[in-house]
């Protein structure tokens, strides 16, 4: 059976949720983000015509446009409407798997006996917005690879049926920009052999564009030819991420177990990144030597960095630990996980310390956590008895 695989993306999300609460921002350049040294995390439609577009620095999108409106943005609306538009798909389809905090995949695979699965999806698209305000477009084709691009050209506010028979005709003129996987770099290096166009890219031997890029190379081969059989994965929400760390022997030592407690917090940092996942709410827990065991936790705005993490972990320990009493035991869990990126999230900082996070988890991923670290946190080593613990919903 040909699969019918369906990708939807909320125009503009961050914009749009700004929107339905202020009627005076429609229309206008629209930038969210955060001061002078920060970057841009989405922007209006208005704004892009001007060359306006997401990761840029602020002041160079304000010499672009400078009659834009900056907003700081507010994670906490983001996620609540993300959540409702979550739950209006999930009623209605019967697979989805959420790809981020405004995107998401549908495997409608079989419905055509019953439906018409591009008018069923037009339905649900009018639902999505009729129900929640935000505007929707969607792509629906044989696979996540096709509908994914699909949905790019499809928007603002549009949809495409791409069948079987249309796929390379469709992907064919596009640039090789649109193939997921492809960026900056990849283009550039691929641009300056004459290849900008899938359909060349899709004409090259497989093994030459493996040779040139690395492992990624067939994979990029694949999708430009529109071969993607990743299943659609039904989307279930990681509620906690967590580890703790139990001592040889107790100690009453405050600057160890505030090393220790930096360097957990920078190993469940990187994988809140690594997993595209935004933490809401910190706890932190200690047992003391006699098997006691307390817990203190607070409500913070989204976030996957380390530096805003660590600070509020030390505050929260100064708050908890009031005994004097040696301890035997020390964790930490962030819950309250919603999909995000760190570029979306950190408004307040700066292009600099982006740059920052990006250049450690890159060596971070190549070379092990502990590659590089911060000084504060050197102490913590991973072992057997210090574990990270998964909870699903």
């Amino acid at each position: 059976m040909e699969r019918a695989i369906v990708h939807m993306d909320l125009d503009t999300f961050f914009v749009s949720c700004e929107r339905l609460g202020n009627s005076k921002l429609e229309g206008i350049p629209l930038i969210i983000g955060g001061g002078d040294r920060g970057v841009v995390a989405s922007c209006s439609y208005e704004a892009r015509t001007f060359g306006v577009r997401s990761a840029m620095p602020i002041k160079m999108a304000l010499r672009l446009c400078p009659q834009a409106k900056v907003m700081k943005g507010d994670m906490e609306l983001y996620s609540k409407l993300s959540h409702d538009v979550t739950e209006v798909i999930q009623e209605k389809a019967p697979i989805v798997e959420k790809a981020s905090i405004d995107e998401f995949y549908l495997d409608i695979t079989g419905m055509d006996k019953f439906y018409g699965g591009y008018k069923w999806t037009n339905e649900l698209a009018h639902s999505v917005t009729k129900e929640t305000g935000l505007p929707i477009s969607f792509a629906l084709s044989i696979n996540k690879t096709v509908s994914k691009i699909g949905t790019g050209e499809a928007k603002p506010k549009g949809n495409l049926e791409i069948p079987e028979n249309r796929v390379r005709s469709f992907l064919n003129p596009l640039s090789i920009q649109k193939i997921p996987m492809v960026g900056d770099v990849t283009f550039q290096l691929l641009s300056r052999i004459g290849i900008r166009t899938i359909q060349t890219l899709s004409e090259m031997p497989a093994e030459v564009l493996q040779r040139m890029i690395g492992k990624n190379g067939i994979d990029i081969w694949k999708k430009a030819n529109g071969i993607d059989n990743n299943p659609v994965e039904p989307y279930t929400e990681r509620k906690s991420i967590s580890t703790e760390h139990t001592f040889s022997q107790d100690t009453i030592d405050i600057p160890k177990l505030k090393s220790i407690l930096v360097g957990m917090v920078e190993k469940l940092a990187f994988q809140l990144r690594s997993e595209e996942w935004l933490t809401s709410t910190v706890v932190i827990k200690i047992r003391y030597s006699n098997f006691d065991t307390e817990t203190k936790q607070c409500k913070i705005a989204y976030t996957s960095a380390d530096h805003v993490l660590t600070k509020t972990v030390t505050d929260l320990f100064d708050k908890v630990y009031q005994r004097r009493m040696r301890l035997r035991l020390i964790g930490i869990r962030f819950s309250g996980l919603v999909r995000g990126t760190y570029q979306i999230n950190l408004f307040e900082d700066t292009e600099e310390m982006l740059s920052l996070y990006q250049a450690m988890d890159k060596m971070k991923s190549r070379y092990g956590f502990d590659a590089v670290m911060r000084c504060a946190g050197a102490t913590f080593k991973p072992n057997n008895k210090s574990e990270i613990l998964k909870r699903k919903s």
